[in-house]
């Protein structure tokens, strides 16, 4: 998310984030949802949820204040995760729903995500009619006597457990082991309950929500998820699920250990271009190549646009596409509604193997691909000048194009680079994938390097 400055957007690539009591205080969240409230008519419904965090609590009472100012009635949730909060604001005929979650950032983030009564996530023309209200200060009184209400509900995952469950083909995995970490996120609890009552198996672990994430980073990854696979090889597991902060996001460990994001998606659009008669997959520039080899005997089209589910969301929708994904662990699946859903994509692999190995044997058909990334802290105030920067002065050998629709992306035969700033921390991201891993890492350390001396410098003049 940039930073929260007049003149840049309120909004990054995934709703507004940034370090509570830095730049993300009550007094912002009380003037943004006046925003809010202002675009929605009196006597609107919205329901609010929040992650784990520590946080959770003074953002949410903010929230509350500001859309009953304006006539708003308010209906909390409670801890649940975003797949939860984002379908139930439609199926229970809510106006809005917000979200209050830094999904896999640290614990000193928060932020708010937007949800339209459809499900879909707030679209940029949405974001910006909120951010012309919000600095231009016309936000809309309800009066005294108007103000909206606040209410808290009781029950309500059951609601989105049983609209799940019908959408969930009948599978052939009870028998599996699963181990279910949600990284004392928001789907402590849920998942593991999920999944338990489906008949699985499960073996919970980081179960309990704890907004400090004391015992993984809330961003699930090869490096975080160590302990967790230690623990399914001592329990003799086939299988871990595991998901972020606010779990849209979901990952695989098997025994083997971290089993890879590009892999991941891969095998998952399959079982969903296996079922639909449309071929096409949106995705984003961050997404390898490693997807189009593997959907290419099934006639799958992949679509590339802007990273952020939302994008993707939008992009599926203008496409039609069988389903969205992110690398990094996002599944959109239309039939259920245009926003990400772990749980229903958890149940829907677990469903569709066997064995835990069938994921693996399937990946090692495919071409031999090698995809790395790192991340250079920067401040939002330099991004835009370090990008301009990269453009002018880097040059990549034997580039054939460059995209820029979302960052740079260099393309070569062989292999690929992307330099973004990101949408949802202060860093710029570089990614790269080659068909050799000296390539791969040739690539990502010299662009990885000048990105380095970039932000140093912008710092030195700043």
């Amino acid at each position: 998310m940039v930073g929260i400055h007049k003149k840049m957007n309120l909004f990054g690539s995934s709703g507004i984030r940034d370090v509570v009591d830095g730049k993300l205080t009550p007094e912002f969240c009380l003037a943004v949802s006046k925003a809010i409230g202002s675009t929605l008519p009196p006597t609107a419904q919205v329901c609010i949820a929040t992650d784990a965090r520590v946080s959770r609590d003074i953002i949410k009472s903010a929230v509350s204040t500001g859309l009953m100012h304006c006539g708003i009635n308010v209906v909390d949730f409670g801890i649940m995760p975003t797949p939860a909060l984002a379908l139930l604001t439609r199926e229970m005929g809510f106006d809005t729903g917000i979200m209050i979650t830094a999904s896999h950032n640290p614990p000193e983030f928060n932020g708010l995500k937007l949800f339209s009564g459809n499900s879909l996530g707030y679209s940029r023309q949405q974001e910006q009619q909120i951010e012309n209200i919000y600095f231009s200060n016309q936000f809309r009184s309800a009066g005294w006597r108007n103000v909206g209400s606040l209410s808290v509900a009781t029950g309500v995952q059951d609601e989105y457990f049983k609209f799940i469950r019908r959408k969930l083909p009948v599978g052939n995995g009870k028998h599996l082991k699963v181990v279910v970490d949600p990284g004392n996120g928001a789907a402590s609890g849920f998942a593991s309950g999920f999944l338990r009552d489906l008949g699985y198996d499960v073996l919970p672990i980081n179960d309990e929500p704890d907004g400090m994430f004391p015992n993984r980073s809330s961003e699930p990854s090869a490096e975080s998820l160590v302990k967790t696979i230690e623990y399914l090889r001592e329990k003799n597991a086939d299988i871990a699920v595991c998901y972020d902060g606010d779990a849209d996001r979901v990952v695989f460990c098997d025994k083997d250990g971290f089993i890879g994001y590009n892999e991941m998606i891969s095998f998952i659009s399959r079982i969903v271009l296996k079922k639909s008669t449309c071929k096409k997959v949106a995705t984003t520039v961050e997404t390898g190549r490693l997807l189009d080899l593997a959907l290419a005997d099934m006639g799958g089209e992949i679509i590339r646009g802007r990273v952020g589910d939302v994008n993707v969301a939008h992009l599926m929708k203008e496409h039609d596409a069988a389903i969205g994904v992110e690398q990094v662990g996002v599944y959109i699946i239309p039939q259920l509604g245009y926003y990400p859903d772990s749980m229903y994509t958890s149940a829907l692999l677990l469903s569709e193997i066997a064995t835990a190995s069938e994921i693996r044997e399937t990946c090692s058909k495919w071409p031999e691909l090698y995809f790395g990334k790192s991340k250079i802290a920067c401040a939002n105030s330099a991004k835009q000048r370090v990008m301009e920067s990269m453009t002018q002065s880097y040059q990549v050998p034997a580039v054939k194009e460059t995209n820029t629709l979302d960052g740079l992306r260099y393309e070569l035969d062989d292999a690929w680079l992307l330099v973004r700033p990101s949408g949802t921390e202060p860093a710029i991201r570089v990614i790269a994938e080659a068909q050799s891993e000296s390539k791969m890492n040739q690539l990502l350390a010299d662009a990885t390097r000048k990105v380095r001396e970039l932000v140093e410098s912008s710092e030195v003049s700043a």
